[in-house]
């Protein structure tokens, strides 16, 4: 049975990643995992989750499956943070919501819902966009398009480059578009721009598909949802994929939500009808622990004020690191870097040519992809000056 299957490369990330675990040399940084790290190097447990977790241990009685739509809070409450309190679409209860299996597991549900409701409809993919986006997308049924968007010259949005692929796309195409913290380049659309984009939707009639996997990890939660609620004002229906990975720290838990907009009440019991048919084919039920967790954050105010405390602080961090990454840039290169001070979110582009990125890796143990993508939240004041200096040693 298995003697035609050839072993596959290592994924480039986690190969990175595990070649940076074996590294001995105790200067090692390592930028290549998009996972949130403190100025220790740590991925913390959010005190607010500490909280729950203690409150659940001690308030559980049964391990039984969750229903297949997931947690009731978390399903009830994670609409409110992504789409606002004051939300048309909400208030109208036009807003289908069920918990996924992580953020990636809720990018793959919307994307089963999709070919359901039209097979083989063609998405729309940034590029560059997470690489993940392409399996997730092509394993459900649906056929890819890329649009520009990243312009490496500059360090931002080719918004016109964008603007002139997307107009191509019409009704029963899809459009997935990053929520904000793009990954990888960490370069947003603008207020102004995400309202092009919603006259586009609204004249073209293709369908928004929001991934929204770093909310509260930019400017802070409202800002970072305020492209897609944007759209959500304009357009009948869209898709959101949301995540509590990063803005709860609950990556392991797989914790997130397929969230879909329709464009009256009575089509949200036929999406959910649709959504949990086609779950039960990938993965039958969600898990319980991330759910009831992200539930309680969400709907407690005690957890919820400690938990938005924590993620503006997070939030803090990130942007003072990259001040602080362009400072010390400054001073070790006569190259100006000052665009990772005006991206957001976790990742930056850093422009360097892949032999740079092999050298910083081979001679200094300094790990980032080839395209110099860096996880801008492994960088801390222990590393901070040692990698500004490598840089300046490769580049010169």
């Amino acid at each position: 049975m298995f003697e035609s299957l050839e072993k596959l490369p290592d994924d480039p990330i986690l190969g990175l990643a595990a070649a940076a675990r074996q590294d001995i040399n105790p200067k090692k940084i390592d930028m290549s995992m998009g996972v949130y790290l403190n100025e220790h190097g740590l991925c913390p447990v959010f005190e607010a989750v500490n909280h729950a977790q203690r409150l659940l241990v001690e308030q559980e009685t049964s391990k039984v499956y969750m229903q297949a739509t997931g947690d009731e809070n978390f399903t009830t409450h994670i609409p409110k943070l992504v789409f606002g309190d004051s939300s048309s679409a909400l208030n109208d209860g036009r807003i289908a919501s069920i918990q996924t299996p992580g953020g990636c597991g809720a990018l793959r549900l919307g994307a089963e819902i999709i070919n359901i409701a039209r097979s083989g409809s063609r998405v729309f993919l940034s590029d560059p966009s997470w690489p993940v986006h392409i399996p997730l997308m092509r394993s459900a049924g649906l056929n890819l398009v890329s649009y520009r968007y990243y312009q490496p010259g500059s360090h931002s949005v080719n918004f016109e480059a964008m603007v002139e692929d997307v107009s191509v796309a019409k009704a029963g195409d899809v459009v997935l578009l990053h929520g904000c913290c793009h990954n990888p380049c960490g370069a947003d659309l603008s207020e102004e721009q995400w309202n092009v984009i919603a006259d586009m939707a609204d004249r073209q009639g293709f369908l928004p598909y929001i991934d929204i996997a770093y909310q509260g990890m930019g400017d802070g939660l409202e800002q970072d949802a305020s492209g897609l609620r944007i759209l959500a004002e304009r357009v009948p229906e869209m898709i959101v994929a949301s995540s509590c990975s990063k803005n709860m720290g609950l990556y392991r838990e797989r914790t997130g939500a397929t969230l879909v907009l329709c464009a009256n009440r009575e089509r949200v019991e036929a999406v959910i009808s649709q959504a949990k048919t086609a779950a039960r084919g990938i993965y039958s039920m969600p898990p319980a622990h991330g759910g009831i967790l992200a539930g309680m954050l969400l709907s407690d105010n005690h957890l919820n004020r400690i938990w938005r405390e924590e993620l503006q602080s997070v939030c803090e961090r990130i942007n003072q690191v990259r001040t602080r990454l362009v400072n010390a840039l400054a001073t070790a290169t006569d190259r100006d870097f000052g665009f990772i001070a005006r991206e957001k979110g976790m990742f930056s582009f850093l422009g360097l040519e892949p032999e740079h990125a092999v050298r910083l890796r081979d001679e200094f143990s300094i790990y980032m992809t080839e395209s110099s993508r860096i996880n801008v939240a492994a960088v801390n004041d222990t590393n901070l000056d040692y990698l500004a200096e490598s840089i300046a040693k490769v580049i010169c």
